[in-house]
């Protein structure tokens, strides 16, 4: 039954049996057969069924919540006896939003030394990728903001405050500025993040609440991209403090406060609320703690 509805959960996630098939390692009329044996268990039809996949029915809706609560509680069983038998092992797949990046490794690494033996993959996505990929059971963790945008039911373990600062080229007058406001951002070249970035979103508020606009020329999901257009010369950037410090110390950049007012925005990680966590998740939850307090 736990294998039939992990790969519902994958033609859910996938929206094709073709691609839902390759995520679960068996062949297409295998995931199929898997489908249609769980109909058949539950009584009910769960897809819509013609050429290709059409979606779910209402009660393949209502099946796939539950069917992801039974397939995580499943998981996290597995866990815990795996660890009882030979300590915390497995991946840890965490999301993380762009501007976020730099700073993961003051979770991961303490982390890693304390658990050697799991292996954690770092993806880079936005805010919103971060909360479904923990409902879909693509991610286990995730750090985002936590006081910007409704997160719902998670499990929520502050990080650190993230400030701003505009960032440009040592060399431009700004630079020499020992502050700015949001409203003397107005007019300036800009390049920003997109606009499904929720740092976007924060800056586009703080801009309109100043009275000016965000009008860049230049968007990317990248920082990299972002800074790489900074060092030309011809193009500013707001981006949190502690990304742009990383850059200021080579002598690159300036980074000049913002201020009028002087925002902040709390950063953390993220879990599905569930209790008991699994060991895993329990651990790295506990050294987003450990982590939060030194800062």
């Amino acid at each position: 039954m736990i294998d039939k509805l992990e790969m519902f959960i994958a033609l859910a996630n996938e929206g094709h049996f073709g691609r839902a098939a390759e995520a679960c390692g068996v062949t297409q009329p295998t995931l199929s057969s898997a489908i249609k044996q769980l109909e058949d268990q539950l009584g009910v039809q769960l897809v819509f069924r013609g050429s290709r996949f059409q979606g779910l029915t209402p009660e393949g809706r209502r099946v796939l919540d539950r069917a992801r609560r039974i397939v995580g509680d499943t998981r996290a069983l597995r866990d815990e006896m795996r660890a009882l038998r030979s300590g915390l092992t497995g991946t840890l797949r965490i999301g993380v939003i762009p501007t976020a990046l730099p700073m993961v490794v003051d979770l991961t690494t303490p982390f890693t030394k304390r658990h050697p033996d799991v292996r954690v993959t770092i993806l880079s996505r936005t805010s919103a990728e971060i909360l479904t990929g923990i409902e879909r059971l693509d991610l286990d963790a995730g750090i985002t903001y936590l006081d910007n945008e409704p997160l719902g039911r998670v499990t929520q373990v502050p990080l650190y405050p993230e400030f701003y600062r505009l960032v440009c080229a040592p060399t431009l007058p700004l630079a020499q500025a020992g502050r700015v406001t949001w409203a003397d951002l107005a007019g300036l070249p800009l390049c920003l993040l997109t606009g499904d970035m929720q740092n976007r979103r924060i800056v586009n508020q703080h801009l309109a609440e100043a009275g000016a606009a965000a009008a860049p020329v230049i968007e990317s999901n990248s920082t990299i991209a972002l800074l790489a257009h900074v060092m030309t010369g011809d193009w500013c950037s707001v981006l949190p403090k502690k990304l742009a410090d990383m850059f200021v110390q080579s002598g690159r950049l300036a980074a000049v406060p913002i201020v009028g007012p002087e925002v902040e925005h709390l950063v953390g990680l993220i879990a599905a609320h569930r209790e008991p966590h699994t060991p895993v998740i329990a651990a790295l939850l506990d050294a987003a703690r450990r982590a939060g307090e030194v800062r």
